[in-house]
């Protein structure tokens, strides 16, 4: 009995804002390295981060969390600084294809620009590394990725305005106020705890927001 223990995979799935992670526990069948993927620590990583922040990322925690040895790890990866620029990689891009190129496929921007304030709205995993990422804005691997992000999504935004009938400068300042107003309910949110509202009155405000900002 003890054998077949030993010779049974426990693999338990769950889903967090969109990411995907497995756990593996008593696997002894396979390989260590055949069990999880590059895609398993990149994602177990980003679930650290957006719990802990970037210093929380480390090898042997990782490898705690998802029932393995660091073999694995070193499978995949040659170090930590490569298991998080690849991490990183990943939310950047979940941001691009998830979101903004979606987006961009509706041709009327006064419709795309709403859609654009819901969809982030909901995005609560991507939020909560964004928040992580903004303090550890001096950690060299975090700084050119958010520089990247965030100019990404002002030339977005800057876009849409302008095709919604804003001129130019003004398209460029509500750009600005818009990412502004993001980026400041991310800190008071997730740094200061504030505002504490429930999903009703987060709602509600997003919907004050596409009024005050989108123009009519």
């Amino acid at each position: 009995m003890a054998a077949a223990r030993a010779a049974t995979a426990t693999v338990t799935h769950y889903k967090a804002a969109g990411y995907r992670y497995h756990t593996l526990m008593n696997v002894s069948s396979k390989p260590e390295r055949t069990r999880l993927s590059a895609e398993d620590w990149e994602l177990a990583a980003m679930q650290l981060i957006a719990d802990q922040g970037v210093g929380a990322v480390a090898v042997e925690a990782l490898a705690r969390q998802l029932g393995v040895t660091k073999g694995s790890f070193y499978w995949h990866f040659r170090t930590r600084e490569a298991l998080l620029n690849a991490t990183l990689e990943r939310w950047e891009q979940h941001g691009e294809r998830e979101i903004f190129s979606q987006i961009e496929l509706i041709a009327d921007p006064r419709e795309r620009l709403p859609e654009l304030f819901r969809r982030v709205a909901h995005e609560l995993q991507s939020h909560r590394v964004y928040a992580a990422l903004l303090k550890a804005l001096d950690h060299p691997q975090v700084v050119p990725v958010m520089a990247r992000v965030s100019q990404r999504r002002m030339d977005f935004l800057t876009t849409a305005y302008r095709e919604a009938g804003l001129p130019p400068p003004q398209a460029l300042n509500r750009a600005r106020l818009t990412y502004a107003a993001y980026v400041g309910f991310l800190q008071l949110n997730f740094t200061l705890g504030l505002p504490r509202i429930n999903h009703e009155e987060f709602d509600a405000y997003v919907e004050h927001m596409i009024a005050t900002l989108i123009p009519a």
